[in-house]
């Protein structure tokens, strides 16, 4: 199966390794219980057993539970990153009775990223820990924490301090997708995991481009006095989300962490090369989601009347680069993850390149022109970076083989086990680029009143990047890993 089978916004592959994104375990095959036999009464939301590669239990039981699953998984992760991504529309509003700075408004929306980031690993662990379902109530009610205080608080008048804090605690929205990716995968057969990952995943990026439409919505209805009216707006949905996760969701019996695959990961060379990739994609499309409405309004603030002139135009870049993602995985089945990764390092750079031109020429025209690509390549570019990494295993698991160091099967289950868990390093520490985004510009236009040194150090980035994907995976050597 490839990538065509994956919807819009995946932030994996149909070549995701069968684990989960740090090393967790599925059930046994067998796994008694009420529904094979054993005498009982089947518990309400436990499935005590799943065996989605069985043909006639997965028709028969499986693909309707799993679908129920998926929808209501979806609705909580795009929740999850439409509050994550909050600050990035509520910047908008924060007008001259805020006394808040660009370099300030910059660093309130690097905090949730950092959040959001650091919650990526934990909130994986927390699937088979505490069960899908149970993790999925829990994480879409821990929105409210920042959603409620966000709707009371934001006004004129308010400290900055607060704000900061406000800011860090929209980062709770960053780790919904983690778990979410992870419980998804759980319930779906090898074949199908790639369209099941691609709709859960591309649900909960287009969360970016929804909330800078609500943003829209509500500057355009209630004027950008009223900052608050954003958050609020999640807060019912929130609850929705909650409610329609205990009633429609389940948990999987016998889930559990496989011991030592984050550790061994963490000391392959291949998670730390592929980790700088996912810098320079996934970092890029959250954070560029996250600063650019704010930065196109400090660079061409003369050339929009009000926020709301400048809002039409920022949902663009983040949906653009959603929709287009699975075509990143596509062109990598066709032509090698690590070729496409290469082109699309190349586009970034010039793309990043035409904005710092278009920015010193002040042609608005070619500025959104350089950054809607930079939105599309990235999304291309972390198709195809994921395509990379259970190449990369299954590269290497081919070369255990031929040396006869492992046989077959222990080799594709050390690819799987080491795939699912570079996976879920990858996407954490890739996360963090949107950090550096938000960084990079705070610094520029504190130190010198302009975004140029930010556009010039994403140039400088993206050539580092081409040049890493070039040295380890496709400069011609004996040890190079065929199919990368």
């Amino acid at each position: 199966m490839t990538s065509t089978a994956a919807a819009p916004g995946t932030d994996s592959t149909a070549a995701a390794p069968a684990t989960a994104g740090t090393g967790t375990l599925p059930p046994p095959a067998t796994a008694p219980g009420p529904a094979a036999g054993t005498p009982g009464t089947p518990r309400r939301h436990q499935l005590d057993d799943w065996r989605p590669e069985d043909p006639d239990f997965w028709r028969e039981t499986g693909a309707p539970v799993a679908r129920r699953n998926l929808i209501v998984s979806i609705a909580s992760e795009h929740i999850g990153f439409s509050v994550w991504s909050l600050w990035s529309v509520l910047v908008l509003f924060l007008g001259p009775a805020y006394g808040i700075d660009p370099a300030g408004k910059f660093l309130l929306t690097a905090v949730p990223t950092a959040l959001g980031a650091v919650l990526r690993l934990p909130y994986t662990l927390a699937v088979a820990k505490f069960g899908g379902r149970n993790w999925t109530i829990v994480s879409a009610l821990l929105l409210l924490l920042p959603a409620v205080p966000m709707a009371i608080l934001i006004e004129p008048g308010v400290s900055y301090s607060t704000l900061m804090v406000l800011a860090c605690l929209a980062g709770v929205g960053g780790g919904n997708f983690a778990s979410s990716m992870a419980n998804i995968n759980l319930f779906y057969p090898q074949r199908l995991k790639g369209w099941a990952l691609g709709l859960n995943a591309g649900g909960g990026n287009i969360g970016v481009a929804a909330v800078q439409l609500v943003g829209l919505a509500v500057l355009a209805t209630a004027g950008a006095a009223y900052p608050r009216l954003v958050p609020a707006v999640y807060i019912p949905l929130i609850v929705l989300a909650a409610l329609a996760s205990a009633r429609y969701m389940d948990n999987i019996t016998g889930v559990r962490n496989e011991r030592g695959a984050l550790r061994e990961a963490a000391r392959d060379p291949h998670t730390w090369v592929m980790s700088v990739l996912y810098i320079g994609t996934f970092g890029s499309f959250i954070g560029f989601g996250f600063a650019f409405g704010q930065v196109l309004l400090v660079q061409f603030g003369d050339r929009f009347a009000t926020p709301l002139d400048a809002a039409y135009l920022t949902f663009l870049g983040p949906l653009v680069g959603s929709l287009i993602r699975p075509v990143g995985g596509h062109l990598a089945d066709r032509y090698g993850g690590a070729r496409v990764t290469l082109a699309t390092f190349a586009g970034m750079a010039a793309g990043a390149g035409l904005v710092h031109y278009a920015s010193g020429e002040r042609s608005l025209t070619l500025y959104l022109v350089g950054f809607i690509g930079l939105f599309v390549l990235s999304g291309i570019g972390n198709g195809s970076t994921y395509k990379m990494i259970p190449a990369i295993f299954r590269a290497r698991a081919a070369q255990a083989v031929a040396v006869g160091e492992l046989d077959p099967a222990a080799a594709q289950r050390r690819a799987w086990r080491l795939s699912g868990a570079l996976i879920g390093i990858a996407g954490a520490v890739g996360a963090f680029g949107g950090v550096l985004v938000n960084i990079a510009f705070r610094q520029s236009f504190l130190a010198y009143a302009s975004a140029d040194a930010a556009y010039l150090a994403f140039i400088a980035w993206y050539a580092i990047c081409l040049v890493v994907t070039w040295a380890v995976y496709l400069r011609p050597s004996p040890h190079r890993l065929a199919g990368v």
